[in-house]
């Protein structure tokens, strides 16, 4: 049923899609970006619909899915893990994905809805221990388009990964602009000794 509503939503509103998934593999993380408004996740609901995404996981604290309302955020795809300081998120997630003969999660790499001068790198830590391929997605409030671009497993250069993350995400329009990626504020912390 909240595929269906989905799929109106997405029709309703105008939005598009540029890009695919497919050949979808059995275990991949998807970044998410601009994030720039709590919309956001709705737009997200609505493109995992549409890309048939059918099992795709967010991660949300522990204490989201205890009773009463526990039910309604697996059902809408969250998964629990502890995000006490004392556990380590990237080892967590790692771990999730070893253990399951198939996994996907969609991240989103800014952390926040505020603006932000670096991404987070977390998610290119789990791809890389898991052995994932990673897709960027991005949400164009402009074109209300939803852009798919080809998946990449991280490389021997985290600097240049993550420059060409900046590049896709700095050309996508989120729902407020003025919240997105700059590259200008960006270029100076995508050196290794900031990434790494």
């Amino acid at each position: 049923m909240f595929k269906a509503l989905y799929k109106y939503w997405f029709r309703k509103g105008g939005w598009s899609v540029e890009g695919s998934l497919e050949p979808m593999p059995d275990k991949f993380i998807v970044i998410v970006g601009p994030h720039t408004a709590s919309v956001d996740f709705f737009v997200g609901l609505m493109a995992k619909a549409i890309l048939n995404l059918d099992s795709i996981k967010f991660l949300g604290k522990s204490q989201l899915f205890k009773f009463p309302h526990g039910f309604i955020f697996r059902a809408l795809g969250g998964f629990p893990v502890e995000r006490s300081k004392d556990n380590n998120l990237v080892d967590t997630v790692t771990e999730i994905f070893n253990s399951h003969d198939k996994f996907c999660i969609a991240l989103a790499p800014e952390g926040t809805r505020s603006k932000v001068e670096r991404l987070k790198t977390g998610f290119y830590h789990i791809a890389k221990n898991a052995g994932v391929p990673i897709y960027p997605i991005g949400f164009d409030f402009r074109t209300k388009t939803i852009i798919v671009k080809d998946a990449f497993i991280p490389g021997t250069s985290m600097a240049n990964d993550f420059k060409m993350l900046l590049e896709f995400y700095a050309k996508i329009e989120g729902k407020n602009p003025e919240l997105g990626i700059d590259m200008t504020i960006h270029e100076k912390t995508i050196q290794p000794s900031n990434i790494d």
